[in-house]
């Protein structure tokens, strides 16, 4: 099905996957385009949740994303045929684009490699009005085209495991790599036993997963369209829907009012941060990876569940986990007063220090995602603040050993959920006292996550450019502090990763006669040689020899930074100051997660 659009029309519709990648559709990324830079989390997460609706609702249309489209006539000889340029959802449709490519390549039905091969290279037919061209076209440097034509447009380019390793780690060309990691990625889902089979999988993907497009013939209309989806169009939220439809079931007038009032109150207090909220009560009540937007999640998963008989392979309609109306505000009213108190700041009366609040702040300042702030949520529900720091401890533990030992997001996820589910658990245990259900949960292996491959990453590897430097290195920070934690930490405007032996020093330099070249390619980047500075970077003072760095640049960058302060009562830094401050942090780090 063409996209056709004429004069100043603009068309809209959702489309199935199999037509998104039919013989007479065709896509353009303009030049223009960021490179193509999705990695395992996007990628698993699409390929998680077109999964889990394959599985648990077959019959139903998942809705994976949008594209605002620029649609205008091209001829290819004496062919003519209508393309779309691209303007957003470009990550998505190249990931769908790569993932297709796979499945030729692993498939052994004749049938299913015929048809993922249509949909990556089509053969040209004039009298049809089809180009022979590849589905996607880049507007590509040399490097990207070779790609292609090697890995994409080639049956078996995706097999070449070794070759497309090199690549994710030597090529210069973002595209180039992150497509290269994305095959590999893909590849390693498809053939992980858990996980669906291509043949369920791949019909489900081509028939019922669907994307809505937005698509204009004007560029100009195009360019707006994309302005006012992402920037600057005021959209109803899901906050405002789910308020009106609980409003209508609240049992007063009068309740109706003092709950109108105070949803309001939240409103003006959360603003944008509203939904994330409710998302954070979604997850407490339904304990699983949301598979949908917050309403659909409360309608399907809260207010109206199914659960799947095996005896008769149906879905049925299971007990609600909560009713519309005074149950949902009441809840909500709930597990705010918990929020409030846990990130207001002032919580030294736990253990009449810092601790508590300074941990927080580095994980709400430096964690990748806030999936561990619904399990800390249920604890202060079910257990007050006995002991919870202690918690919060195991809890971070588990979030960030998930995340640095390199955990699908799934499995970051059921991680947490699976703390909310021991923690209720736990605590409806009617024979045991709270301080044996405190016991009972903190010695629970639902805390245990892969320390090995966690140490390895922290120990052995570079952790320069790695998302989780910052975190690291604050965490570092929070463990020096110990044990009196005496000082209230805060959040920086300016917080940045830098180097004590640089990346580039001058070849005059101290560093280099200090420093054998393979010292500096071993260790600069690892975490003994890192600190954190209260500013951006500056590349010249940070090639400066170590006692004029500190004087020049450090010593007003470092605020009070425990680690940072630490390595400026240095007189030198040479290989051997590295490699102790290396093996104290690793030390630290060891014992604080009783590694």
């Amino acid at each position: 099905m063409a996209i056709e659009v004429t004069g100043k029309q603009i068309a809209s519709d959702k489309i199935t996957i199999k037509d998104v990648f039919a013989e007479d559709m065709w896509f353009s990324i303009p030049d223009y385009q960021r490179p193509y830079v999705w990695g395992e989390d996007q990628i698993s997460s699409l390929l998680d949740d077109v999964a889990h609706s394959a599985i648990n609702t077959p019959d139903s249309q998942y809705f994976l994303g949008s594209l605002v489209l620029h649609t205008e006539p091209k001829q290819n000889g004496n062919t003519n045929y209508q393309e779309n340029s691209v303007l957003d959802g470009q990550q998505r449709l190249t990931t769908l684009y790569l993932l297709q490519v796979v499945v030729r390549d692993l498939a052994t039905d004749s049938r299913l490699k015929s048809t993922c091969a249509k949909a990556i290279f089509q053969e040209g037919n004039p009298y049809d009005g089809i180009p022979e061209r590849l589905r996607i076209e880049f507007a590509i440097r040399k490097e990207v085209e070779e790609f292609i034509n090697a890995y994409i447009k080639k049956e078996g380019g995706t097999l070449k495991k070794e070759e497309l390793l090199k690549l994710v780690n030597n090529s210069k060309n973002v595209s180039v790599r992150n497509m290269a990691n994305a095959i590999l990625i893909i590849i390693k889902w498809f053939t992980t036993e858990e996980n669906l089979n291509i043949d369920t999988f791949f019909p489900y993907l081509r028939q019922y997963v669907i994307l809505v497009y937005v698509s204009s013939s004007e560029l100009e209309d195009a360019y707006r369209l994309f302005t006012v989806l992402n920037d600057r169009g005021i959209k109803l939220r899901n906050s405002d829907i789910l308020k009106a439809q609980n409003l209508k079931e609240v049992s007063t007038e009068t309740k109706k009012a003092e709950y109108a009032k105070y949803w309001e109150e939240l409103e003006g207090e959360l603003e944008e941060d509203f939904d994330l909220f409710l998302s954070y009560i979604r997850t407490i009540l339904v304990k699983e990876k949301a598979r949908h937007n917050l309403l659909k999640e409360f309608d399907d998963n809260i207010y109206n569940p199914k659960k799947y008989n095996y005896t008769t392979k149906k879905q049925e309609k299971a007990s609600a986990l909560l009713k519309r109306g005074d149950e949902t505000f009441d809840i909500i009213k709930k597990y705010k007063t918990h929020f409030d108190v846990i990130f207001s700041g002032n919580n030294h009366h736990i253990d009449n220090n810092w601790a508590f609040d300074n941990l927080v702040k580095v994980m709400q300042d430096t964690a990748l995602s806030d999936i561990w702030v619904p399990p800390l949520l249920v604890y202060r529900e079910n257990f007050g603040e006995d002991k919870i720091f202690d918690f919060l401890i195991l809890l971070d533990n588990k979030f960030s050993g998930d995340w640095i030992a390199r955990e699908t997001p799934t499995t970051r996820i059921e991680g947490m959920n699976a703390i909310i589910k021991k923690i209720e658990e736990i605590n409806a245990l009617a024979d045991l006292s709270k301080e044996e259900k405190i016991k009972l949960l903190f010695e629970d292996g639902v805390f245990t996550f892969n320390s090995a491959n966690f140490l390895l990453d922290i120990e052995e590897h570079t952790i320069y450019g790695r998302r989780f430097a910052r975190y690291i290195l604050r965490k570092i920070d929070f463990l020096l502090d110990a044990p009196l934690y005496s000082e209230k930490r805060s959040s920086y405007n300016e917080m940045s990763v830098e180097h004590i032996l640089p990346q580039n020093p001058q070849d005059t330099s101290q560093w280099v006669q200090d420093f054998t070249p393979e010292e500096r390619e071993e260790w600069t980047h690892k975490l003994g040689n890192l600190v954190l500075i209260s500013r951006r970077k500056n590349s010249g003072q940070g090639r400066l020899d170590f006692s004029l760095k500190k004087a020049k640049y450090f010593n007003n960058s470092i605020e009070s930074f425990p680690n940072s302060l630490q390595i400026m009562q240095k007189d030198q830094w040479t290989i051997d100051e590295l490699k102790a401050n290396h093996a104290q942090l690793i030390q630290k780090i060891k014992s604080h997660y009783k590694i």
